[in-house]
């Protein structure tokens, strides 16, 4: 077997392949020019696009050469494949700003660097250049309305109502498909397994317009968790690979919070980590589960690769403070960063004495079971207990002028704010 695909099933990386044999023998002749396409529906991607890219950046370090593809031209009209309703168009500029967006981030998963490194394309670049009349005549006319219909992607929307505009979205991909097998000689095309009626209307599309073309696919499945929890997301949102919409600690975060069920899953999807050291990894999950070397590991790996170097080691430098419980070790800006999730309570009120400051923000329940707290030495202050019942919260006490971090117990953090 091809080695590089041998990498891939180890992984779990291979959902459908349209012809196996026929890829492995692509793969064996020489460098391979492939795609993997995402619109700039937003401007970044989040964690639930990076397995496709991740995967084809797997095939760059293999020795082949990977087209990035940036849908601008089909950002304009947005793709329905299994998704519940018409979704909302963006204005050109909009989708401009996301198309810089996204570039800057695919510039750290890829090699851009000579003229064999990977090649950034945008499809509005030759889309907007095909007239209507061009696109009935040239692309419509091979296109069946029954082999449309008969696709899951547009059969999941009927009984919800699908516009025109997106139900003509499958040819628009699959005309990117064959400008690309034209243009750059690209032979095949990788996206998720929500992709694969899209790419194989690019390869009919394709023999129907040039003749037969050596063209493969091949998807990726679904990352799901192993609770059937949805992958990605937290209480905040998606976890976004911008760090000004999720910072790197936050993004480390989750990584490191993996449970043990999915932990070496997840190493083989989102890592570049040998098979010896994946092996060894998941032999201490099962061994010594309570040093969570896998977890620290694939945090490590990933944020590093996406974010670099110095954002890993923030964020671990902020993961070392809270866990010691050294707050004041850090910047208010690290703070902010680190409590963004925890529960906050305004305090507007002239008396700062600590007992009255938890009773009304919540902390505590009672004015009886404050005072216990404090005597018991379970109330800190930005880090430091404090066991004094009259003790009064002072304007040192407020960072940045605007909140107090107070700890109750051992883990249970809240941000009192001030207005």
């Amino acid at each position: 077997m091809n080695e590089l695909l041998e990498d891939l099933k180890y992984r779990g990386i291979i959902y459908q392949m349209t012809d196996e044999e026929k890829i492995t023998e692509l793969l064996d002749r020489g460098q391979l020019s492939l795609y993997c396409g995402a619109d700039p529906t937003a401007d970044s991607l989040h964690i639930g696009h990076l397995v496709p890219f991740l995967t084809l950046r797997r095939f760059q370090n293999h020795g082949h050469r990977p087209i990035v593809l940036i849908g601008g031209g089909t950002g304009m009209i947005g793709d329905p494949s299994f998704k519940s309703e018409e979704r909302k168009l963006q204005t050109e500029d909009q989708i401009d700003d996301n198309v810089r967006g996204i570039k800057k981030q695919m510039e750290r998963i890829f090699d851009f660097s000579d003229e064999n490194g990977a090649l950034l394309v945008n499809n509005k670049d030759w889309l907007q250049e095909i007239s209507l009349i061009s696109f009935l005549r040239d692309y419509g006319k091979h296109v069946s309305l029954n082999y449309m219909l008969a696709k899951d992607a547009i059969q999941s929307r009927l009984e919800t109502g699908i516009s025109y505009t997106e139900f003509t979205y499958t040819i628009l991909q699959a005309i990117d498909f064959g400008h690309l097998n034209r243009q750059y000689d690209c032979r095949m095309q990788i996206g998720g397994s929500d992709q694969w009626g899209n790419i194989t209307s690019g390869l009919d599309l394709m023999r129907r317009v040039y003749g037969e073309t050596e063209a493969e696919g091949m998807t990726i499945p679904l990352v799901t968790k192993a609770d059937g929890k949805k992958f990605g997301k937290t209480e905040s949102g998606n976890i976004w690979l911008d760090p000004k919409r999720t910072s790197p600690y936050e993004f480390y975060q989750f990584w490191i919070n993996q449970s043990d069920a999915d932990v070496i899953r997840f190493i083989k999807l989102f890592t570049f980590l040998e098979r010896e050291e994946i092996e060894a990894l998941e032999e201490s999950v099962m061994t010594e589960p309570h040093l969570r070397k896998a977890q620290k590991r694939l945090a490590e790996d990933i944020t590093a690769f996406i974010h670099g170097e110095e954002a890993l080691a923030e964020a671990q430098r902020i993961t070392e403070a809270l866990f010691s419980g050294d707050i004041k070790s850090l910047s208010v800006d690290q703070i902010r960063d680190a409590f963004k999730d925890v529960p906050s309570a305004s305090y507007t009120e002239d008396d700062m004495n600590l007992v009255k400051v938890l009773v009304e923000t919540g902390i505590s329940s009672s004015r009886r079971q404050a005072r216990e707290d404090i005597k018991n030495g379970a109330i800190y202050i930005n880090g430091e207990r404090q066991q004094d019942v009259d003790y009064e919260i002072k304007e040192d006490d407020r960072l940045d002028g605007a909140f107090t971090v107070i700890r109750r117990g051992k883990k249970k953090y809240h941000m009192v704010k001030y207005s």
